[in-house]
């Protein structure tokens, strides 16, 4: 199979590697807005080559889109503009009612299958690409039933080779959980940030004082703004309900310190610990695909 992956940054370059290791491709594409990204690809050996995006849509069987999700809004369109009905585009974004709502009427919207990997690190770019990044993970596939079953049954064959568990979910439903699972993560971690470089003006004592745990909360906060700012704005209502929820929580935690109430302190982050066994379940169901 022929693959075309347009944006070679983590999500596309880690797809690139799983797929021509694992044979599913046999030969991979790549188109990118940066030239440089394209010259670190190939070097890399993510790609086997570069093309112009029009001369690659003719050339594939399969078209991954992993663009920032703004730029997909303008570019799948122009896809489906150009492809038969023996090829299939698929995306890799975070969000999707937004989207699929700018799809629902195009001719060709039955060769699109809005997917969404549940993977990634917080680094950017071609370099950050790694083998790997998918295995036993899940992915989201949405609103399966507008599209054609060929180009579904490819989706998944692509997932299961990884392999991945496979996960069925409406656009609404997507946007609203990946909204609570992830979108409020990365806005938490860089508010953290922020608060830390506000308070604490000597870098060298967040060197040497930040432990792993400092760490593992404030990672996120190295992710990249060009694929964030996207997100939050497409899925902003859902990151907004769910906002307003974490400063609630948060301002429990004031009070009770204000008050010195650290018996409820215990409480709560006795409820919190409720997530370990869900989180244990999670890794333990993944680990059996």
């Amino acid at each position: 199979m022929t693959i075309t992956i347009i944006g070679i940054g983590l999500i596309g370059g880690s797809l690139a590697i799983t797929l021509k290791e694992n044979g599913f491709a046999t030969r991979i594409i790549g188109v990118d807005a940066s030239q440089d990204n394209l010259d670190k690809a190939v070097r890399r050996r993510l790609i086997d080559e570069d093309m112009l995006l029009e001369d690659a849509i003719v050339q594939s069987d399969l078209i991954i889109v992993a663009t920032p999700v703004d730029v997909m809004m303008h570019l799948l369109p122009q896809i489906l503009d150009q492809v038969s009905e023996n090829q299939t585009v698929i995306d890799v974004g975070s969000t999707k009612e937004r989207l699929l709502e700018n799809l629902k009427n195009h001719p060709n919207r039955g060769r699109f299958v809005a997917t969404h990997p549940m993977a990634g690190t917080e680094y950017s770019g071609p370099e950050a690409a790694i083998p790997n990044l998918f295995d036993h993970k899940c992915t989201v596939l949405c609103d399966v039933e507008a599209s054609d079953p060929s180009a579904v049954e490819t989706a998944e064959r692509l997932y299961r080779s990884i392999p991945m568990k496979l996960v069925y979910l409406n656009a609404r439903e997507h946007d609203v959980h990946t909204a609570y699972v992830s979108h409020i993560a990365h806005i938490s971690s860089f508010a953290l940030a922020l608060t830390v470089l506000e308070k604490e003006r000597d870098e060298s004592r967040i060197f040497e004082l930040a432990s792993g745990g400092f760490d593992s909360t404030v990672r996120l906060a190295k992710s990249s703004a060009d694929m964030w700012v996207p997100i939050f704005r497409q899925n902003r209502d859902n990151v907004l309900d769910v906002l307003d929820e974490h400063i609630n929580q948060l301002s429990r935690f004031r009070s009770l310190l204000i008050k010195k109430d650290f018996e409820t302190f215990y409480e709560l982050i006795l409820e919190a610990n409720r997530i370990r066994p869900i989180l244990n379940v999670k890794a333990q169901s993944l680990k059996k695909v």
